[in-house]
């Protein structure tokens, strides 16, 4: 793309290619990522690369068992490194907290709704579920707060994008299902969520609801091009998340959850490190008036650490 920027300008010979999954939501964020490329300059050419991951072929197994949420993303570096695409488009909270050499974040999109949705045919909510109700989800952040409020429930894995999900829990095997009220959201399925989990009572996953754009560090045009779409911040609160969870070793294989609130008056952070089998759950919190982001995340990460947190993470 280098020949077709001129003073930073994109001309209409420019086209962006952009790397992503292959499901539904997927192909949602990206075309989004699209259209607002396409708006932002215009006679820019944007194209998508669907692409197969590892996360995606293995759906018989939990993610924390096979590697992770990072196998959601190889493929599409790859593509990105062999010059088959510019650029590829997350759900942030599948992106590791640290990324691959090479690669860098240089747009975070507004955040959309952050809150759990609990789904469900025949209850309102957690609390009206009966006793040793199945709930189906496969995140460990979600499974140690379902224990922690409601300890007698038979928490299944899930797997699957978010139409597979839906058609398990209609077929019968849950009594309800966790997901992100954002996906829901993006794909027209709003009256799916009977209920919100929200913070600050209910922890989403860090980063969670917010749509990131990655590229190759070295691909200065490219970068210039993307940065426009970056929200300051929503860059801010998903900063601390993120910081947090990377000073706790956190990943998919570890409960934590993260919800980063922007004010006037500066940042605040309330963090949470669960455990899946007892329900028991650490929370702390704290707040920066200087809206140093890093330093926020690794102060909450010690809070935590100093309630006993490494034994939890099993460190």
């Amino acid at each position: 793309m280098t020949a077709d920027v001129v003073s930073g300008v994109l001309m209409s010979s420019s086209l962006l290619r952009i790397a992503t999954r292959k499901s539904a939501l997927a192909l949602w964020q990206a075309e989004h990522v699209a259209s607002l490329l396409r708006a932002a300059h215009p006679g820019l050419r944007v194209e998508l690369v669907p692409l197969t991951t590892r996360g995606d072929e293995i759906l018989d197994k939990p993610l924390a068992t096979i590697g992770g949420k990072g196998l959601f993303l190889k493929e599409l570096e790859v593509a990105m490194l062999e010059g088959r695409a510019e650029l590829a488009v997350h759900s942030l909270k599948d992106v590791p907290a640290e990324l691959e050499p090479g690669f860098t974040l240089p747009a975070i999109l507004p955040r959309a709704d952050a809150a759990d949705a609990f789904v469900s045919n025949h209850y309102a909510d957690v609390t009206a579920l009966p006793l040793g109700a199945r709930v189906g989800t496969s995140s460990l952040r979600r499974q140690a707060q379902l224990r922690g409020v409601r300890p007698d429930l038979e928490l299944l894995d899930l797997r699957g994008n978010v139409g597979t999900r839906l058609q398990k829990l209609d077929a019968g095997h849950y009594d309800a299902i966790i997901l992100a009220c954002a996906g829901l959201e993006r794909l027209g399925l709003h009256d799916r969520i009977r209920s919100r989990m929200s913070a600050p009572n209910w922890l989403p996953a860090p980063g969670q609801a917010a749509i990131a754009i990655e590229a190759r560090a070295d691909q200065t045009d490219v970068l210039d091009a993307l940065a426009v779409l970056d929200d300051a911040e929503t860059r801010l609160a998903v900063t601390a998340e993120r910081a947090m969870n990377q000073a706790l070793g956190g990943s998919c294989t570890v409960p934590v959850g993260a919800w980063c609130t922007v004010t006037e008056r500066g940042l605040h952070l309330r963090g949470m490190v669960g455990d899946v089998s007892s329900g028991r759950l650490l929370l702390a919190e704290a707040t920066s008036s200087n809206r140093e982001a890093v330093e926020l995340g690794k102060d909450v990460a010690q809070a935590l650490f100093a309630q006993g947190a490494a034994g939890l993470l099993g460190h």
